[in-house]
């Protein structure tokens, strides 16, 4: 299929938006410095380095910081140290931002579905492949980096009503390739999911063993180390997650978390800091509301039991 976006761009906006947060508290006494003083300060540095200074100017650290313009890992690493952090001081920081830099040109393995993946379901899934953690209310459906092959398809079928069978087909692959990240040798995606209890009586009339068979899924994934999974019973009190589902986006040092709000043409993203903190302790009451783990798992277990006599 032909790439309609050349790079995974969510990954050059969060790196230009950690360089402008760290150069807003740079400086004499954390003040801050302009663009123009940054730029200086790196042509400066750098021409002590044995460089010329020439390539730092104003509105090159203008395209970065707005993903105009890419930065390389060593370039970075410059930035940084000119902004007063150290690889010794801030390990996280550097391994985040110097990850970023060198990923950020680079195609993810979605691009090669371009043709079905929208841009901002492209730009979650680079989010979900740099991510650390992943915090998941599902008052509807599975989570798909929960789901089997058979219910990510029927899902996404009634969902995309204008999708051919190809496109359906070829979205549910991109489904199951997600589901990598749960474990990736280097490091799996931890993930805490809380689904409503009545998302496992959901019901598939042409194919009465795919429930059983997602349920068997479910308990499977519940014994990894990096997933926890509640359930929110039926009789649950009020909480704060009956507005709507929403996934919290966790990702490792300085970067901020993101929140995915998803709907029927499409998703939106909460980035303020406020804002995600909202939603964060919002799931923490979430997690109170649920059932325990052991709890859930009786749960799933019976339902599965009983979908399959059925």
């Amino acid at each position: 299929m032909p790439n309609a976006r050349p790079v995974p761009t969510v990954r050059r906006r969060r790196l230009g938006e950690a360089l402008r947060r760290f150069r807003s508290q740079a400086g004499p006494e954390g003040k801050g410095l302009t663009l123009e003083e940054a730029a200086d300060l790196l042509a400066r540095l750098d021409k002590e380095a044995g460089g010329d200074g020439g390539a730092w100017t104003s509105p090159k650290l203008s395209r970065i910081e707005t993903a105009k313009a890419h930065i390389r890992p060593a370039e970075a690493t410059h930035v940084l140290k000119a902004y007063g952090l150290t690889p010794a001081g801030d390990p996280e920081v550097f391994t985040a931002l110097e990850g970023l830099a060198k990923h950020a040109g680079q195609k993810g393995w979605w691009q090669t579905y371009s043709g079905v993946v929208a841009p901002a379901y492209a730009d979650y899934i680079s989010l979900e492949s740099d991510a650390e953690n992943i915090r998941i209310w599902s008052p509807q459906l599975i989570p798909g980096l929960l789901q089997t092959a058979g219910y990510a398809r029927e899902t996404i079928a009634v969902n995309a009503t204008t999708r051919t069978p190809e496109e359906v087909t070829a979205l549910a692959e991109v489904r199951m390739a997600r589901q990598a990240v749960l474990s990736h040798p280097e490091g799996p995606l931890k993930l805490w999911a809380i689904i409503h209890e009545s998302v496992l009586h959901q019901r598939f009339a042409t194919r009465p063993t795919l429930m059983p068979d997602q349920l068997r899924r479910l308990v499977d994934v519940a014994e990894l180390p990096n997933i926890t999974l509640q359930i929110m019973p039926l009789d649950a009190s009020p909480h704060p997650g009956t507005t709507g589902g929403f996934s919290l986006v966790g990702f490792p040092g300085p970067m901020p978390d993101v929140v995915l709000l998803e709907n029927l043409i499409g998703a939106s993203y909460v980035e303020a800091v406020d804002e995600v903190q909202i939603y964060a302790d919002a799931f923490e009451r979430v997690v109170a509301s649920a059932l325990s783990s052991d709890d859930s798992l009786v749960l799933i277990t019976r339902r599965m039991e009983e979908g399959t006599r059925t």
